[in-house]
């Protein structure tokens, strides 16, 4: 050790941390794995993964600078079977921490992931085309928008839905802790945290984006466009008889299509927005609106005003 290390009594620290490690996974039942190696996925991996998928699907936009368009077949194919390959590494350790809880043999869980990653990349041209919907609304719904080249290098909503479509495939598999480390990622880069399994229909648009927090059991039509700031959240968690959250249970509100939602509104619980409806900045909202309702703080108000009287 040098001279300099041992200023921070680094040995006793290291031991101490390891002593705090092995206390946790004790309390916890955590077995180490039988090999000696990595337990669960690495988020560093994911983000490495979901960079070349973002390459792969647009190449001449988030592939590599020198790209030109002779070679893109070859560099979709070469980062694809890369990012597939590391994928199903990830996909793998995710299972296998599963299995040990559930008695698959290493065979199955295998053979299982890749199956996962095989579905997933033949999803892929449908994801892209998805896509395409969600560039193009973003494109027309900003006027600020000059091409939609511009939406798709610039625009943190559709780093946010690109890895949004990823994750929700990923989620809907069977691999929700991979799911979770995309969105977050994403989340982290952007400031709009949407969890992998919300439903999102094509043509969505976050405009701005920052703040924005769409829940787990959301279901978004076709067509919607939401600002920054907007919460599609629960409005209450109800507790087994043991005091635990009960979970899977719808929470989140039904936005249907061609809605738009204003910066800073905050809608809670399972309600459904109706088609066409917009709903205004800064709104408080924890009941249903019907198809085409145009909802403002003032009209709002003078709606709960009136059912009081």
């Amino acid at each position: 050790m040098s001279e300099r290390s041992s200023h921070w009594q680094l040995q006793t620290i290291v031991s101490q941390l390891r002593g705090a490690r092995d206390e946790w996974r004790s309390r916890n039942g955590r077995v180490s794995d039988e090999q000696g190696g990595r337990e669960l996925p690495s988020r560093q991996a994911m983000a490495e993964i979901l960079e070349s998928l973002c390459g792969a699907l647009f190449p001449m936009r988030l592939g590599p600078v020198d790209l030109r368009e002779e070679s893109e077949d070859f560099y979709v194919g070469h980062t694809l079977d890369a990012a597939l390959n590391a994928l199903l590494a990830q996909a793998r350790l995710e299972l296998r921490y599963v299995a040990r809880h559930g008695g698959e043999s290493d065979r199955e869980v295998q053979a299982k992931a890749v199956q996962l990653i095989q579905d997933f990349a033949m999803a892929l041209p449908g994801l892209r085309r998805l896509l395409d919907t969600d560039v193009l609304a973003a494109y027309h719904g900003d006027p600020a928008a000059r091409s939609v080249d511009e939406v798709l290098l610039c625009y943190p909503g559709i780093l946010a839905v690109i890895h949004h479509r990823l994750a929700h495939h990923l989620y809907r598999a069977g691999l929700p802790l991979l799911a979770r480390i995309s969105s977050e990622i994403a989340h982290s880069a952007t400031g709009i945290d949407i969890h992998p399994g919300a439903q999102i229909g094509g043509s969505f648009f976050i405009d701005h984006g920052t703040g924005v927090v769409i829940g787990e059991t959301a279901i978004i039509g076709e067509r919607v466009r939401i600002y920054q700031a907007v919460t599609l959240g629960a409005k209450r968690f109800p507790a087994d008889e043991d005091g635990q959250l009960q979970k899977g249970h719808p929470r989140h509100p039904i936005v249907e299509d061609d809605v738009v939602i204003y910066a800073g509104a905050t809608i809670l619980g399972r309600i459904t927005i109706g088609r066409g409806a917009t709903i205004g900045g800064n709104v408080w909202l924890t009941r249903s609106v019907p198809a085409g309702c145009n909802l403002t703080q003032a009209n709002l108000q003078q709606h709960e005003e009136g059912t009081q009287r």
